[in-house]
């Protein structure tokens, strides 16, 4: 048994865990009344840097590089590149408005094609890692844009990486579980594998009646091939941790198990967390952890993105945890920073637990037999 657990101690000891950033990010930056605050990212870094997480056994930072429009390609149309390049160069054209550009949500303004260009390059550069060996978790806390649609923009996203990291991880042959945590359903992503069963998505995310994007319900189950390989998992309002982690170990766990892929993208939005502006959520950064944690039990390696989270000091925290967690830092560095826990009186637990078990049931009579659970 002691030969066993050294062994184990050494495979994890020598994780290999790139952190995927670039100050260009800092010279970009969305209306400054927008919720989107791009230098998030930026803060993470700082903030892990400084706790010596970025070097040491293991541990690396790689840049990203823009990707050629051919790769762009994978996931969204030429005529939607086209339309939403022209309109970040103030040339508009007549679709961009049936395209969802230039709304509250998406506006039009000079760096969202640059910006969205290069978040892209950051995941499918955590891709490419991957896929050579020289990485096996690696995390792009600028990335997670996961409403966009193939020629669509929406919900503060203009082109979707995870979608495009998905793509070219499944095009290399790779199953590919696609886990979103984000407060916000990954419609993006979920429609666009919606008939595949090479990339599995699960999607945990606050009730679409009482959140944008107002999709993700339990029957959306896939269609053709992707038939059960699409899970909604609708969260009621004030899911606090115990409760999330009930629902997560109820079917992810077995799904994960039962399709067994070959590599994990995990869009860890932050506006989960309680008291986000823009959602009802109450969950605590520790969730992140047992996520994070139950996920590397599968042995698989793990690309990570960013996504929401418009409460920017909680946010940065979250997601230096985050990478905390991936990367093995000693557990100091990890008690510095995981929130205390929340309280949670009776009448909350009442109101959310018989709805989440409601739930847990009818995922379960939805997808499971088609997995043989």
């Amino acid at each position: 048994m002691e030969k066993l657990l050294s062994g184990v101690a050494k495979e994890i000891a020598m994780r290999k865990a790139v952190f995927i950033y670039s100050s260009q990010f800092e010279k970009y930056q969305y209306p400054l009344d927008h919720p989107f605050n791009i230098t998030r990212a930026g803060k993470v870094r700082e903030v892990v840097n400084s706790l010596g997480l970025l070097t040491g056994p293991g541990a690396s930072e790689v840049p990203p590089e823009y990707p050629e429009r051919v790769v762009l390609k994978k996931f969204h149309s030429a005529r939607y590149l086209h339309t939403l390049k022209s309109a970040a160069e103030g040339k508009w054209q007549a679709e961009a408005m049936s395209m969802g550009i230039g709304t509250p949500d998406c506006p039009v303004f000079g760096d969202m094609y640059d910006f969205s260009a290069l978040a892209c390059g950051a995941t499918l550069k955590g891709a490419e890692l991957i896929l050579s060996g020289d990485a096996d978790v690696a995390f792009n806390p600028s990335g997670g844009l996961h409403h966009s649609g193939p020629e669509r923009a929406s919900g503060f996203c203009y082109l979707n990486d995870v979608a495009l990291g998905c793509m070219v991880l499944a095009e290399q042959g790779k199953r590919v579980l696609y886990l979103d945590i984000d407060a916000h359903h990954g419609d993006g992503v979920a429609y666009g594998f919606y008939d595949r069963s090479d990339v599995m998505t699960i999607s945990f995310h606050q009730n679409p009646r009482t959140l944008f994007p107002g999709t993700g319900f339990e029957d959306e189950i896939g269609s053709g091939d992707g038939k059960g390989y699409c899970v909604n998992v609708p969260l009621p309002i004030s899911t606090y941790d115990e409760a999330y982690m009930q629902a997560f170990e109820a079917i992810a766990l077995p799904l994960i198990t039962a399709y067994n892929p070959d590599v994990i993208l995990l869009q860890a939005g932050a506006d989960c967390l309680a008291g986000d502006p823009l959602a009802q959520l109450y969950l605590t950064n520790n969730t992140f952890a047992d996520v994070i944690n139950h996920l590397l039990t599968f042995g698989k390696p793990i690309l990570a993105a960013g996504g929401g989270g418009y409460d920017f000091e909680k946010t940065v925290k979250a997601w230096a945890f985050t990478w905390a967690v991936l990367c093995d830092a000693d557990a100091d560095s990890q008690r510095k920073l995981r929130d205390d826990k929340l309280p949670v009186s009776n009448q909350q637990k009442n109101a959310v637990l018989p709805t989440l078990e409601t739930t847990i049931k009818t995922v379960k009579e939805n997808v499971f037999a088609i997995h043989g659970l």
